[in-house]
């Protein structure tokens, strides 16, 4: 199983714009899938029931977008899907430390969800966010 650590850079003066950093097991998934990608603004990531919450019905996340060398369409997606106690990832593509290609990684999921929800927590605590319009 893997371990998912989630963080997130608030904009100026640190870089341009707010982003959210994926790191599996230690590595940026985001910058090693391809650096000219930036992960995409954490409020709409980590939302409670947001696109990274997982279910039995898999969905295609886009997790980052073109910033280099001017933000353009490309887009960096990850197919989310939850089987019994195990999140899974997959329609992954980003070199592991060995130099091999990581396709697909594994998480448990108390320890997934408790890591969406540290990092929304942390958020909250750092940015101004807008309530939710009635619906």
């Amino acid at each position: 199983m893997s371990t998912l650590l989630i963080s997130a850079c608030l904009g100026p003066p640190a870089c341009a714009a707010v982003h959210t950093y994926l790191f599996i097991d230690g590595l940026d998934v985001v910058a090693r899938s391809d650096s000219r990608m930036a992960g995409l603004d954490p409020r709409r990531l980590l939302r409670p029931a947001g696109p990274l919450y997982p279910t039995d019905m898999p969905c295609t996340v886009d997790v980052a977008a073109q910033e280099q060398p001017e933000p353009g369409p490309g887009r960096l997606t990850i197919r989310v899907r939850l089987r019994g106690e195990t999140v899974i990832w997959s329609d992954l593509m980003y070199p592991g430390l060995d130099g091999r290609v990581i396709e697909e990684v594994r998480f448990r999921l108390d320890q997934y969800l408790g890591e969406v929800e540290r990092a929304y927590a942390a958020l909250k605590g750092q940015l101004v966010i807008p309530p939710s319009e009635p619906g």
